[in-house]
């Protein structure tokens, strides 16, 4: 006979810190932790499949993170479908003998109990910087970003205090921050990253991918096909042994996306795995995380959509 699990769904800090002191009394000694910003998709779903592979027990958090918004951002525009969200976790998990056990759905007064200005210079309180990995790539365009990553994953760590932490590949830069984080506050939670969650034509996925008609979804997925082209240039002149330079790559990769004349590059870089230095040459055994954020056009708006994609060279 199968099992139905049906997740608790807390509200506050409170009610986290006494579900989390309940699974060191039922001796579940392993917790799992999968943070989102809800608008669930199958790249989540990924994640928290590997969270109960792993984990006696495993939390999701669903909170639309305020400090990772600018002022010029439009903060309530993000998707917020937590019905749809919660729903999806019962349909995919709600059968299996471990499944969900938690659904953190915080208030933003219970995050940010001090209040959160979207103004930076006009905040007040606590907030965490990992510097020297935050200012570039994404940093560029959005330049308070992480350093909002950082302070809510560090608060959400605090709280729930797992065993194991889970992210995606395609947020790479978030990936490599979270990491630094974790070394340098000496937080004893393993951050796992697992690769990126891609469609069938190859295009990453993501809660932006919704923006996108079904023609543009598949002119989009030109993107991982140009970090492929990438690979291949320097898979081939690592086999002679050499350094490859990064200048190189770039000039692989750059005309395979702007061959749509409707795509708008941001940026393509070529940076060091765990640093995010920039890198003149890509060194066979280090190697480098190869990034790229491109505007494409929204289904029936003027605006456009921003897809990020990555790949890592070893």
């Amino acid at each position: 006979m199968t099992i139905s699990k049906t997740p608790e769904i807390l509200r506050t800090v409170a009610q986290v810190r006494q579900w989390r002191q309940s699974s060191l009394s039922a001796n579940s000694p392993t917790v799992g932790f999968v943070p989102t910003m809800g608008a669930l998709h199958a790249g989540h779903l990924s994640l928290i499949r590997s969270s109960l592979q792993h984990n006696d027990r495993t939390i999701i958090s669903i909170f639309v993170n305020p400090s990772q918004f600018a002022p010029h951002e439009d903060l309530d525009a993000y998707p917020r479908t937590l019905d749809t969200d919660l729903q999806l976790i019962r349909d995919t998990f709600g059968g299996l003998a471990r499944g969900v056990d938690a659904v953190f759905v915080p208030k933003i007064s219970e995050i940010y109990p001090s209040g959160i200005n979207l103004d930076v210079s006009q905040q007040r309180g606590a907030f965490v910087s990992v510097l020297g990995c935050l200012e570039q790539l994404e940093g560029v365009t959005r330049p308070q970003f992480f350093r909002g990553v950082a302070t809510v994953v560090t608060k959400l760590i605090n709280v729930v205090m797992p065993t194991n932490i889970y992210f995606g590949q395609k947020d790479a830069q978030q990936c490599v921050v979270i990491k630094n984080l974790v070394k340098d506050l000496l937080i004893p939670t393993r951050v796992n990253v697992l690769p990126t969650l891609r469609e069938l034509n190859g295009l990453a996925m993501s809660s932006r991918n919704k923006y996108l008609s079904d023609d543009m979804r598949l002119r989009s997925a030109v993107i991982y096909k140009a970090l492929r082209t990438g690979e291949e240039y320097y898979e081939s002149v690592k086999e002679k042994g050499e350094k490859v330079k990064a200048s190189e790559i770039l000039e692989k990769i750059r005309p395979v996306i702007a061959s749509d004349k409707d795509f708008e590059i941001e940026y393509i870089s070529i940076n060091h795995p765990e640093t995010l230095d920039e890198l003149e040459f890509v060194e066979p055994g280090v190697g480098a995380l190869v990034s790229t954020a491109v505007k494409v056009p929204k289904e029936n708006s003027n605006e456009k959509a921003r897809l990020i994609d990555n790949i890592i060279l070893h």
